[in-house]
């Protein structure tokens, strides 16, 4: 049986409520937790970006069954990997053991605000580094690393949950799927590709989780669904070459001005339809992962969200 997950977006809620949707989506019975970690939104629109890392801590003390994850944090820029290391075993340690760190090679629009972006082959090494170094310190080690980014005279985490925390690593290519393969515990895709996961598996995953994540809007009025997407999510389709690079929302904004509802529609099902949420759920399902988040796009819809999953959705994906 898959796992439903439900996504803490914080690009697009303040701190407080997600905690609130957070403890809602317990209740409704998701199993999975996992929240984004920006610095921007993508879009001005979407008017949040909340301290991740405070939200995660204040989550795992006020839930207490499901899993929580990072989806994804960068460890190259903003964020020492042997800082990493730390926040993530604390977190673990919050959580009773519920914490998953999820990592990825990270975007512009988040990691610039400590100094230049590097070029795809530098960021690409550099991330090798981060888990050459997160991964001891997980596990308790004491770590002297010299590599050609990252120093690490001496380091020890020393308030770590009795199981080190596991990590997942994104991927979206054969290097990244082999990065996944080695360090991590499971592997991360937005995009519903058999051939990440296979990739994966090749790599020596296989038997590992595979972590996916869809975006769908749930509500009465398919119309003002379509609205909704439009207005907030429509620099999803950019793919992740265009996304990584640029710099803050008013780039989004720009890249993003000739995008059409319809465009956008396409691929993120609206409306009250829960079949069409199932088959866009379904996708990842058949392609082999094994735990599926769900984002619902539109902070106001929340709520309302939550009460009609709980009643109608989940027990749907449970047949899945």
């Amino acid at each position: 049986m898959v796992n439903v997950g439900y996504t803490l977006l914080c690009e697009q809620s303040g701190p407080k409520q997600l905690v609130d949707h957070a403890v809602r989506a317990e209740a409704a019975g998701f199993d999975l937790l996992v929240v984004s970690d920006h610095y921007y939104p993508w879009l001005d629109s979407q008017g949040h970006s909340p301290y991740a890392w405070s939200v995660l801590g204040a989550v795992a003390h006020a839930t207490g069954r499901a899993e929580l994850m990072s989806f994804v944090t960068c460890p190259i820029r903003r964020y020492h990997p042997a800082v990493v290391a730390q926040k993530a075993s604390t977190v673990g340690v919050l959580s009773d053991g519920r914490f998953t760190l999820g990592l990825g090679a990270g975007e512009n629009l988040n990691e610039h605000v400590v100094g230049g972006w590097p070029h795809v082959q530098q960021r690409h090494e550099m991330f090798e580094e981060a888990l050459q170094i997160i991964r001891p310190l997980l596990n308790g080690e004491t770590l002297t690393f010299s590599g050609n980014h990252f120093d690490v005279p001496d380091a020890y985490v020393w308030d770590r949950p009795e199981t080190p925390v596991p990590m997942a690593v994104a991927a979206s290519g054969p290097q990244s799927a082999t990065l996944a393969a080695e360090y991590g515990d499971g592997v991360i895709a937005t995009e519903p590709d058999r051939r990440i996961v296979q990739l994966y598996d090749d790599a020596g995953g296989a038997g590992r989780r595979r972590y996916g994540q869809v975006a769908i809007c749930y509500g009465p009025d398919e119309a003002e669904c379509r609205k909704i997407v439009h207005d907030q999510f429509r620099w999803f389709g950019l793919g992740w070459k265009v996304n990584t690079d640029l710099p803050g929302p008013e780039s989004f904004a720009a890249a993003t001005q000739f995008v059409r509802e319809d465009d956008v529609a396409q691929g993120i099902s609206c409306g009250p339809d829960v079949d069409r949420h199932v088959e866009a759920f379904k996708a990842f399902v058949d392609a082999g992962f094994t735990d599926v988040a769900v984002i619902q796009v539109g902070a106001d819809s929340q709520p309302m969200f939550l009460d009609w999953a709980q009643e109608q959705l989940l027990p749907r994906l449970r047949e899945l």
